[in-house]
C-alpha cells in the first residue's frame, strides 16, 4: 500500500465517529437530538428484549423510554416514524404512553459498540431503533418496530392526509372494507402507496396501474402476503410477509383484501 494511502487509513481510524442525529418535529417544537446526548440522558438504561422482532433473538440495548423523549406530545396525536431506508409508519402517541404493560424504548447505537448486521442480508438497524418490552400487552404490531430511524414527526390520520386512499363515503363504518382500511394503514401503508398517495416508497403502489386483487387469485395473494418468497423467490426482496396470527390474523387479512378489492374499483386519475 502506498505510504500516502496508509497514512490516510490510519488517520481515518484515529478520527472520532460522528454522532448520528434524530430529528423531532413535535407539538412542543422542532429539535435534533444526537446519539451522544441520548446516551448520557439520566433516564438512559440497559434494556433486554427477549425476542427482538428484527434480530430474532435476545438483544441488549442502551435505550431511553420513548414516552419520556416525546414528553409534551398531546394525547391523541398521531406520530410518524420515518426511517432512512424509506420506511414510514404511523403510531398513536397514546400507544406509546399506554398503561397496559407494554413499553416503547428508543434504542441508541453506541458508535463505540455497534450492533451486529440484521439477519438475512437486511442491512443495519442503527443508529436508532424503536423496540418494545412486553409488546403483546398492547397489541403492538410488527410494523411498529421501526429501525434506521431518522425522524419522528406529527402527522394527520391517513384519510385526512391522503383522501385518495379512503374507501368511498357510502361504505358502512362498521363493515369489512372500513376495518380493512384500518389494517392497511397499520401494515401495508408503512411500505406502499395507494392511488399514488403515501409517505413510503419501499414497495409499489397497490392500486395503480393495477391492484393485486386484479391479477392474483385470492389464494395466491394470501400466500404471498403470508410469505412473499412462496410466490416469488428473490433473496433481495424487502417484503418480509406476515406469517403468524399475531402479526396479521386471518380476519384482518380477509378485511384488508375486501378493502383492496373495493379500491380496485376506485382508482385515482393520474
Amino acid at each position: 500500500m502506498p505510504l500516502r494511502r496508509l497514512w490516510l487509513c490510519l488517520l481515518a481510524c484515529a478520527l472520532p465517529l460522528h454522532a448520528a442525529e434524530l430529528k423531532l418535529d413535535l407539538d412542543n417544537g422542532d429539535r435534533v437530538v444526537t446519539t451522544e446526548q441520548l446516551l448520557v440522558r439520566p433516564d438512559a438504561r440497559s434494556v433486554t428484549v427477549p425476542a427482538d422482532l428484527s434480530f430474532h433473538r435476545e438483544m441488549h440495548y442502551r435505550a431511553v423510554p420513548l414516552a419520556a423523549l416525546l414528553a409534551g406530545v398531546k394525547p391523541g396525536t398521531r406520530l410518524q416514524f420515518v426511517a432512512a431506508d424509506g420506511f414510514a409508519v404511523d403510531i398513536d402517541a397514546d400507544l406509546i404512553r399506554n398503561h397496559k404493560g407494554a413499553q416503547a424504548w428508543l434504542a441508541i447505537e453506541d458508535p463505540q459498540a455497534p450492533w451486529p448486521p440484521l439477519p438475512t442480508n437486511k442491512g443495519h438497524a442503527g443508529p436508532f431503533y424503536v423496540v418494545w418490552t412486553h409488546p403483546e400487552a398492547a397489541g403492538v404490531s410488527d410494523e411498529q418496530w421501526p429501525y434506521q430511524l431518522a425522524q419522528i414527526r406529527r402527522t394527520l390520520d391517513g384519510a385526512t392526509k391522503y383522501p385518495a386512499t379512503a374507501p368511498d363515503a357510502s361504505v358502512p363504518a362498521d363493515g369489512a372494507i372500513r376495518r380493512g382500511y384500518a389494517v392497511f394503514q397499520r401494515t401495508c401503508f408503512a411500505c406502499h402507496t395507494l392511488n399514488g398517495e403515501g409517505d413510503s416508497h419501499m414497495g409499489p403502489d397497490l392500486n395503480v396501474p393495477h391492484n393485486p386483487t386484479e391479477y392474483l387469485r385470492a389464494d395466491m395473494l394470501r400466500a404471498f402476503i403470508r410469505d412473499p418468497q412462496s410466490l416469488r423467490r428473490w433473496p433481495e426482496a424487502k417484503m418480509k410477509g406476515f406469517p403468524t396470527q399475531a402479526s396479521l390474523s386471518d380476519a384482518d387479512l380477509d378485511d384488508v383484501l375486501a378493502y383492496l378489492r373495493h379500491m380496485a374499483l376506485h382508482k385515482a386519475d393520474h
